[in-house]
């Protein structure tokens, strides 16, 4: 494959599955980076800040920062600079939300117009998606907050296998609220762009390789860069002949993806 000069790559799934690297992952991102490709990490994790993740990833043998990271709540930042938002979320990003007021929520949904939130920000699923909260997301809406969300992943995997995310809670709250989702992280167009211009390429010069088809791979693709789809994490044969396009490669993992590109170590 020529004239590749920058690779965006997923990182659950991808390069780990649970924090603990994929067979062959930490070397693969080695040879990319030593073959002189730029190298962002593109991910719709809500639970970690950036720092959190490549301290994690650092842990798991790979040689990143937190500047080769690009998270959904570090876009989002910036697309919601000045807002109100009432978060719903598992994990602590605050960090990453710089410029963004979050609505401290007690658990009462009798405030007035001046209190409410400009949005609802949803990121992704855990524990703190009880009915209570899902239903004051509701009425949020249901006053005229905007739905906003970090991603609309139905699943994930740990180690455990797969699990349920945020993207069932949110086609809920659209269809009971009458409203649609601005999404923020993949597939998003502005994050695919947002990764383009940290890496300083176009996208005719990128390659992207992600375990999710629709999110990561045809996001990806729709806006001209090349696809891969890795054969590890949340991918499933049937998701695979399912979607609405056909990635332009499939590997069987991301220790596959130098090879694709030409490079030996």
């Amino acid at each position: 494959m020529r004239g590749v000069r920058g690779v965006l790559v997923d990182i659950d799934g991808v390069l780990t599955v649970s924090w603990r690297a994929l067979p062959g992952a930490v070397e693969a991102l080695r040879v990319l980076r030593d073959r002189g490709l730029g190298v962002v990490l593109v991910t719709n994790t809500t639970s970690r800040t950036r720092a959190s993740v490549a301290a994690a990833l650092a842990g798991a043998g790979f040689a990143v920062d937190a500047d080769d990271i690009l998270t959904a709540p570090a876009a989002t930042a910036a697309y919601l600079a000045g807002t109100r938002c009432a978060l719903l979320n598992s994990g602590d990003i605050e960090e990453d939300l710089a410029g963004i007021t979050l609505v401290d929520e007690d658990g009462e949904d009798g405030e007035d117009d001046s209190d409410a939130p400009d949005v609802v920000l949803v990121g992704g699923a855990g524990p703190e998606f009880s009915y209570a909260a899902v239903n004051r997301a509701f009425s949020h809406l249901r006053r005229g907050a905007r739905l906003v969300a970090l991603h609309r992943n139905l699943t994930w995997r740990t180690d455990a296998g797969l699990q349920l995310d945020a993207g069932a809670y949110i086609a809920g709250l659209e269809a009971a609220a009458g409203t649609k989702a601005e999404v923020t992280g993949k597939p998003s167009a502005a994050f695919f762009r947002a990764a383009l211009d940290r890496l300083g390429v176009d996208a005719a010069e990128a390659v992207m390789v992600g375990d999710d088809v629709e999110s990561d791979v045809l996001g990806a693709q729709r806006l001209g860069i090349t696809g891969v789809l890795v054969r590890t994490g949340k991918f499933q044969p049937d998701t695979l002949d399912r979607a609405s396009g056909t990635p332009d490669h499939v590997v069987d993992s991301f220790a596959d993806v130098p090879a694709l590109l030409g490079l030996t170590p």
